[in-house]
């Protein structure tokens, strides 16, 4: 009997034991209320899973039933997304929208509403793009220009009208010193969409600017998708310019608004006047052959010339023309400045890409369209302000 009765005891020693276990595991003491305290539920918008992310919403993050106290979010190239965590830690959205064909890894860390500390990792990828748009900046990074060049930014694929509010307020241009100024919607000479900021007067000469475009993510219509940021810098060069007075066949060249030297030239004919206006340099080419075919004169001519300095991109140049016997007494080219060899070098080596030269006294009556070159200038600043798609 006694000997049984320790074996009965042995037995129901484990089972008091289970009972007290579930007990504290289910209990209202002060220690079982630790262990059963919920996490904080942290959602990750877009969400993973089978299917890719849609486009076009920035990566967000919430807290519910705590706070988020750390949110590390990185593209499928490790590079850091930037964001921005509320101050009461309740949610944390990404700077930019999410880009086409990107895996992202978030990282978080929140504590709940009664201290305690979780953390989670969740990935996503998103969906490709139909269409990347891509761009084309000018001027180029790190290059310097003259006091009338605008930033000009070429696309790819069009920018539907819808979009263009969007893609504006993307772009930003900050200058050293302060330069106030505008960005209008042009249609390039190749027919494609650009964008220009100019400034209200020509630059001063010295400044610094920097342009910043924060399209990652955005959406430019038509199926098209901007995939990453695009920034670049450039610098403001001397004041140089020029002008040309047609009746008088004289172009001047000024520096900081000094008259510094005067060349004899011959314009347009009367058949074929030179534009008028104020054109920015857009281009120079050391050495080029003048085809008639490109000006609509069919297979006229096929000159060489050199130090030729590009004004509108539909032909209207500064460039030697060695075969014309009257340079400087007759106004008789097909809307170009022609000089001698000598003269058309020093203009060359005098302007910058970015000068502007403007044309005075001529007959044309063309309208010369901004997209044709780099021709900002061809309107006043309250025309130019109508073109923003933010006015």
């Amino acid at each position: 009997m006694h000997a049984g009765t320790r074996r009965h005891t042995a037995r129901l020693i484990p089972a008091a034991l289970a009972a007290g276990l579930l007990l504290t595991a289910c209990g209202t003491g002060a220690g079982s209320s630790a262990s059963a305290e919920p996490t904080a539920k942290v959602t990750v918008t877009p969400a993973g899973g089978g299917s890719a992310a849609k486009l076009g919403s920035p990566i967000s993050v919430k807290a519910d039933g705590g706070k988020l106290t750390a949110v590390d979010v990185k593209d499928g190239e490790g590079a850091k997304v930037p964001g921005k965590l509320t101050a009461d830690g309740a949610s944390w959205t990404s700077e930019g929208k999410v880009l086409p064909k990107t895996t992202y890894t978030v990282t978080t860390k929140a504590k709940s509403t009664g201290g305690k500390e979780s953390s989670a990792t969740s990935t996503f990828t998103t969906e490709q793009a139909d269409k990347v748009n891509k761009l084309t900046n000018t001027p180029g990074n790190g290059q310097t220009v003259g006091t009338g060049m605008p930033v000009s930014i070429l696309f790819d694929h069009p920018i539907a009208k819808s979009h263009r509010a969007e893609v504006e307020k993307a772009l930003k241009v900050t200058t050293q010193p302060h330069v106030e100024g505008a960005w209008g919607w042009v249609t390039d000479w190749s027919g494609k969409d650009r964008i220009d900021w100019r400034p209200k007067d020509y630059w001063p000469a010295g400044t610094k600017v920097s342009v910043r475009g924060g399209l990652g993510g955005l959406n430019s219509g038509d199926s098209g998708w901007f995939a990453r940021d695009y920034d670049f810098d450039f610098t403001i060069g001397a004041d140089h310019k020029a002008v040309i007075d047609v009746p008088s066949h004289t172009l001047t060249m000024y520096a900081d608004g000094k008259a510094v030297g005067t060349v004899k030239g011959s314009a347009g004919s009367p058949q074929d006047p030179t534009r008028g206006g104020v054109h920015t340099v857009r281009s120079k080419n050391a050495a080029e052959t003048m085809d008639s075919a490109t000006i609509g004169h069919g297979n006229e001519w096929m000159l060489d010339s050199k130090w030729v300095t590009h004004l509108t991109a539909s032909g209207t140049f500064l460039h030697s023309a060695p075969w014309n016997n009257s340079v400087g007494v007759v106004n008789n080219s097909h809307g170009c400045f022609g000089m001698t060899t000598s003269d058309a070098k020093r203009v060359y080596d005098f302007l910058t890409v970015g000068s502007t030269v403007e044309v005075k006294g001529t007959s044309s009556t063309k309208q010369t369209g901004v997209g044709n070159g780099l021709e900002v200038w061809q309107e006043n600043w309250q025309q130019w302000q109508q073109r923003s798609a933010l006015k």
